[in-house]
């Protein structure tokens, strides 16, 4: 497809308001990125940046931009710039797998946000229920999608809602299929940092028709405090690379299907 009917080649009007929703989920944007994100040329990102720095917006500073105020999650951010390349690898495949009126569960946290940008990128007709706030932000620039909030106790640094509230709600919906990110997947299955965080994606695992976990290599052979689900429970894990070992072995065991970026 050439340049010029690319989806992300948007108008400048539209570049403006996607970087400064980026610099809403982001401490620091990088011009590289947001050219590559938008099909245009880095200079074009340096005019849009200039425009919006001159607005009061948003302020000019290495290599790209940083908000006009402050109010960023710190720790999601972290995680944001580590093995970037490689979640978005995983998140476009993971979002080709998504047909035109499916319904979906999406969990919060760094692979998450880049698979709803894929999303919006395809320009898939989806109905999302999240517990995310950056996800239920970048779907809802997308005309294609409908987003579904899910209420709860709210946590700060991973924007983020939590708690029995936001798996009450959750139980009140059967998607088609969620598509859940993990802090660290062993032969013992998946599992979590966050208490609060498994105890939602053991939800959406329960309403979902389907289950897809998307995993990057880095988290294997990991185990953190709170479990998931077990092996068995995956589903699809959609990956870059293949595991090996005794955790390949175990996956091979329990027949679950290996989805590779």
């Amino acid at each position: 497809m050439s340049s010029d009917t690319d989806q992300r080649n948007l108008k400048k009007q539209d570049r403006h308001a996607q970087i400064l929703l980026e610099l809403r989920l982001a401490p620091h944007v990088r011009v590289s990125d947001l050219a590559a994100m938008f099909g245009v040329t880095t200079e074009t990102v340096r005019r849009d940046i200039a425009f919006l720095s001159a607005q009061g917006l948003a302020q000019k500073s290495h290599g790209g931009a940083s908000p006009g105020a402050s109010g960023t999650y710190r720790v999601l951010d972290e995680r944001q710039r580590e093995r970037l390349d490689e979640r978005r690898r995983v998140a476009h495949k993971a979002a080709s797998l998504v047909q035109d009126g499916q319904t979906l569960m999406i969990d919060a946290g760094s692979t998450a946000m880049e698979f709803a940008r894929a999303l919006c990128v395809f320009g898939t007709e989806v109905t999302v229920v999240t517990n995310s706030l950056q996800v239920a932000m970048i779907l809802g620039t997308s005309a294609a999608a409908h987003v579904i909030m899910a209420p709860g106790r709210y946590l700060n640094e991973e924007a983020a809602l939590i708690g029995t509230e936001t798996c009450a709600f959750l139980r009140r919906y059967h998607v088609d299929a969620c598509y859940l990110g993990a802090s660290a997947l062993s032969d013992a299955g998946v599992s979590e940092a966050i208490a609060g965080f498994a105890a939602v994606k053991r939800t959406m695992l329960e309403q979902s028709s389907a289950r897809h976990f998307l995993i990057d290599g880095s988290k294997f052979g990991q185990r953190h405090l709170v479990n998931v689900a077990g092996i068995g429970e995956i589903g699809h894990l959609v990956t870059d690379r293949h595991p090996v070992g005794t955790l390949a072995d175990v996956l091979e065991a329990q027949n679950i299907e290996i989805i590779l970026s």
